[in-house]
């Protein structure tokens, strides 16, 4: 063993840190060394509802008595489970497999916190590439090699009440519309049958809810993002203004509030007070559970180019100093294991990642999950950027010069100008790895 397996090496240090990103610091006890090879550590972050329907899939994995046993960690999400998750790979002593959102791996897989998967043992197990969306697939890869697999794909979507679209005569309106003029004309005629609002979206003080709708139409436009350490934020204003225009448009107080927030909104549709809801898919238990007449589909494709944007769960090989080989065949079959009993995943909304679970007649069954269920065919996530990704501080960047331009009293131009500035201040320092 060489003296970087045996220490903290500066570089995986500085790695850390650019895994952070702004994040808070929390350490812990990382997983000792002594472990049996049938004893496998498994950290994540899923909480409520998606924490109970994943210890079910644990469980029923370790059920099947396949020579080993998962036992789950679950962390606070955010800064406080990123944070402990780079110090704990960092220092070679991390779990064995992990949660990390498709976002962060530009952060991480640099600098060698990740290990990558090897192609044939999860051909062993029943995994290929095939078996995944092409855009899933590739967002787990760097430098030609895949440092993470998917679980699901979770995209931001369109709710709809199908009462208040009965009234309102937009039932089909709601699956053709293709201009911002049209979805404008559908909002109102909903607005007209609640008398409050057409539209519900929450974002006040959210900045990953100010961009996934923002961005969701960046990308329609046929725009790009690219940030690369060294350079300037390489971004197209026109198409920027044109989408922050049309959001600021949408809240007016009329088709949506001009400050709502995510609670707000939420309580505002279960109410009956919206007929269109701006949401993750992990809202849909909620809407389910109050058994409301609720359909969902993708954001229509409002400015000529399919796009959606969305982020993913996946699972990782966080480093380790001494990776025991029979217990990383344990780690692969556990994995595989999970994917193909994914279909109970989806029940809290999630898009399986696994094609093999999507085309099952279980899983098109569900409704309204696969009246979305081709968005990973189209899905757009966050630039690969070392100071971005889920749980970081790049969505926070962007409302700080966006949330005024939201709430009406800001000029898209100059908000999305300062935006651009400050990628451009962090793509001028030295990428931490």
């Amino acid at each position: 063993m060489t003296s970087f397996d045996r220490h903290i090496s500066r570089r995986r240090l500085l790695s850390g840190a650019a895994a952070l990103a702004g994040g808070g610091m929390l350490f812990g006890c990382a997983p000792g060394a002594s472990r049996s090879t049938a004893d496998l550590d498994y950290w994540h972050l899923m909480t409520g509802g998606d924490g109970i329907v994943m210890a079910g899939l644990v469980d029923a994995v370790n059920a099947a008595n396949l020579g080993f046993h998962a036992t789950q960690t679950v962390l606070a999400w955010g800064p406080p489970y990123y944070t402990k998750l780079a110090m704990a790979s960092a220092g070679g002593r991390a779990p064995d497999v992990a949660i990390m959102h498709a976002s962060r791996i530009a952060g991480y897989a640099p600098g060698g916190l990740l290990e990558p998967w090897d192609l044939d043992l999860l051909a062993e197990v029943g995994l290929k590439e095939s078996d995944f969306p092409p855009l899933v697939w590739q967002k787990g890869m760097y430098d030609g090699k895949l440092y993470s697999i998917a679980l699901d794909t979770h995209p931001f979507v369109l709710y709809y009440n199908t009462e208040h679209a009965t009234k309102a005569g937009v039932t089909d309106a709601l699956q053709t519309m293709k201009s911002p003029e049209e979805f404008t004309e559908v909002a109102t005629k909903m607005q007209e049958v609640t008398g409050k609002h057409g539209v519900s979206y929450g974002y006040l003080g959210d900045g990953s809810q100010m961009w996934r709708l923002f961005y969701t139409f960046y990308r329609q436009l046929g725009a790009e993002m690219k940030l690369v350490p060294g350079q300037k934020a390489q971004v197209d204003e026109d198409a920027a203004v044109k989408a922050l225009s049309f959001v600021q448009s949408l809240l007016d107080d009329k088709i949506a509030s001009r400050s709502g927030d995510g609670g707000t909104a939420t309580s505002e549709f279960l109410h009956g007070e919206s007929g269109l809801f701006f949401g993750g898919v992990w809202e849909l238990p909620v809407l389910k559970d109050a058994k409301m007449p609720v359909d969902a589909r993708p954001i229509p494709t409002l400015f000529g180019t399919d796009a959606a944007y969305a982020d993913s769960h996946t699972f990782v090989l966080p480093r380790q100093s001494k990776a025991s080989p029979e217990r990383r065949k344990h780690v692969y079959q556990l994995v595989a294991e999970i994917l193909k009993r994914s279909v109970k995943w989806a029940g809290a909304g999630h898009i399986p990642a696994y094609q093999p679970v999507v085309r099952s007649p279980e899983y098109q069954e569900l409704k309204p999950q696969s009246n979305y269920a081709g968005i990973p065919a189209y899905v757009n996530y966050d630039p690969d950027v070392w100071f971005g990704g889920a749980g970081s501080d790049f969505h926070k960047y962007f409302a700080e010069n966006v949330q005024n331009v939201y709430l009406g009293s800001g000029d898209p131009a100059a908000g999305f100008e300062g935006f651009v500035k400050r990628l451009t201040v962090l793509l001028d320092r030295p990428q931490p790895v």
